[in-house]
């Protein structure tokens, strides 16, 4: 038996971002976004209101970085969510996190994140608060690679569990991608 309980924005798992933008003065700003994902194989779509600090930033740079939260970056990553740059303008030194201009767009990066896209404004729709950006580069810290590749045993990120309001790890191995389904071939 099911229990229906309408419409609900639940998926599991939202990943759980960082994005991080500079505003018109080069003063770095980071909110947590969840409601984010892969438009395309270059392309980043985020979910986020016209009122956030990091949206009028982005607006204006036209670049944002997006960072994946881990483990070891929970409480920082939960206070820049909660916390507004519009609000307070010591946010981001509350946060702890470290910043440093990314490579290839005027954003900024975080010590703290060792993954992060690097990206640059593609488009912004205000009515459905969606922005799309593309993706110009990965940064991988060598302490979460194996093999030359991002490992996320290594990495530890986290997704956000909108339905309970609790933070998940991702982390276990359960399957091969694009080999397991194939024992079905008949």
């Amino acid at each position: 038996m099911r229990k229906n309980f309408g419409m609900q924005p639940w998926t599991f798992p939202q990943t759980v971002f960082i994005i991080g933008s500079y505003d018109e003065n080069g003063k770095p700003d980071a909110m947590n976004a969840a409601w984010c994902g892969m438009g395309n194989d270059d392309e980043i779509v985020m979910c986020i209101s016209a009122n956030h600090k990091t949206t009028k930033n982005i607006l204006q740079t036209k670049a944002f970085t997006v960072s994946f939260a881990t483990v070891d970056t929970l409480v920082a990553s939960d206070f820049v969510g909660v916390v507004s740059g519009n609000d307070d303008p010591d946010k981001m030194e509350k946060s702890g996190l470290h910043e440093f201009k990314a490579e290839n767009v005027n954003a900024p990066c975080f010590e703290e994140y060792p993954m992060t896209m690097e990206c640059t404004l593609r488009a912004y729709d205000e009515d459905n608060c969606y922005m799309y950006g593309k993706i110009v580069n990965v940064s991988v810290d060598e302490s979460v690679l194996t093999d030359g590749k991002p490992d996320p045993a290594k990495l530890q990120p986290i997704a956000f569990d909108q339905v309970n309001s609790k933070y998940l790890v991702v982390k276990d191995v359960v399957g091969n991608a694009f080999a397991d389904g194939f024992a079905l071939q008949k």
